[in-house]
């Protein structure tokens, strides 16, 4: 079997294919565009006409396209984390940095981890994270458009008083929007009318975005939606970061993959763990918005164990990374496929 490493750009692809101990054997660059994909497919069944691995750095933006037209050509398309690939070439004899010597480490970087996540085709997935992302987006615009329109308030009035959160209301926005109309024309009146114009528009757009995520959530993962502590927005940042639970060859691959698993911190007899810093931090922020509500839900199965942990001596934080780890577990399980998930009382809490 052979691996193929790419180093993926905007412009450009490079393909290093190497041997099963990391012996480069071949390197071609081609345009990142569906002719380009056409012509790496050719090229690598040409040169390996057998078995073959493709390892992508894990790049979303940059190598969804490229791992999409490899699925559609019946390829197998594992993502290599960007600090393993880090890693391996530090590793390397060979010094310097370019896109074959990155790819070569991409290449032997997943020869080194067998159990990396498979890229799989699972549009409702990438639709999600595609609307969460946007959400998001518009939610960061909205929030800068916000602070400008207080001050340029502000200027105009010091003792008007507006709401922490009035400004994510309509009924509030139409208010200032009456109150701006009383007042002499001028450059701030006239800016903070657009801003209020502008910031409208964008809670009208969030809010319907939000309701279009809700119904495909409900649609895609409704056995999520019943985990006490994960609203709608939550799951479907967890469906759209997990990309299809069945890459995942086990539930600690997939707590390792969201940061959530501990890492060893010692050696000899004693035996402590630390916190995990890697991991995809999106999935880990929605399991940790999971947790801390759990954690304040009376009579929860989450907020018992949590209280279990700190009895046994775990400070707030190590108690907290510890139900996340068991949260891990229960998303693992809701997510698979309905002949596939297990039973109990994990639909319910940690």
């Amino acid at each position: 079997m052979v691996m193929l490493g790419i180093d993926v750009h905007k412009d450009t692809h490079t393909a290093v294919g190497v041997d099963q101990v990391g012996t480069q054997e071949a390197v071609r660059t081609v345009r990142a565009t569906d002719a380009g994909h056409r012509q790496l497919v050719r090229w690598a069944r040409t040169q390996w006409p057998d078995e073959r691995t493709w390892a992508v750095e894990d790049c979303r933006h940059v190598s969804g396209r490229l791992e999409r037209a490899l699925l559609a050509a019946g390829e197998r398309v594992v993502r290599v984390p960007p600090k393993l690939m880090a890693g391996a070439r530090q590793a390397a004899r060979t010094r310097g940095k370019s896109d074959p010597i990155d790819a070569l480490a991409i290449a032997r970087a997943a020869l080194r981890e067998p159990g990396l996540p498979v890229a799989e085709h699972d549009e409702p997935s990438r639709e999600l994270k595609l609307l969460v992302d946007h959400r998001e987006d518009l939610l960061a615009e909205r929030t800068r458009m916000q602070n400008r329109l207080r001050w340029h308030l502000h200027e105009l009035d010091p003792e008007l008083d507006v709401p922490a959160r009035g400004l994510d209301r309509l009924v509030v926005l139409d208010r200032l929007t009456d109150w701006l109309s009383g007042r002499p024309a001028g450059v701030v009146v006239r800016l903070a009318a657009e801003l209020l114009a502008d910031i409208r528009a964008a809670t009208v757009r969030i809010t319907a975005l939000e309701r279009e995520i809700t119904e495909r959530v409900t649609r895609v993962a409704p056995a999520l939606l019943g985990l006490p502590g994960c609203g709608a927005l939550t799951a479907a940042k967890i469906v759209g970061e997990t990309a299809t639970i069945t890459r995942f060859r086990s539930e600690a691959c997939f707590a390792m993959h969201a940061g959530v698993a501990p890492i060893p911190a010692s050696s000899g007899r004693t035996q402590r763990y630390r916190l995990a810093r890697g991991g995809n931090r999106q999935l880990n922020a929605a399991l940790h918005r999971i947790a801390v509500t759990q954690i304040r839900l009376p009579d929860s199965l989450g907020q018992a164990y949590y209280q279990r942990r700190r009895g046994k001596g775990d400070t707030t934080m190590e108690a907290l990374r510890v139900l996340k780890r068991r949260l891990a577990r229960v998303v693992f399980n809701l997510l698979q496929p309905t002949t596939t998930r297990t039973t109990g009382d994990l639909p319910v809490a940690a």
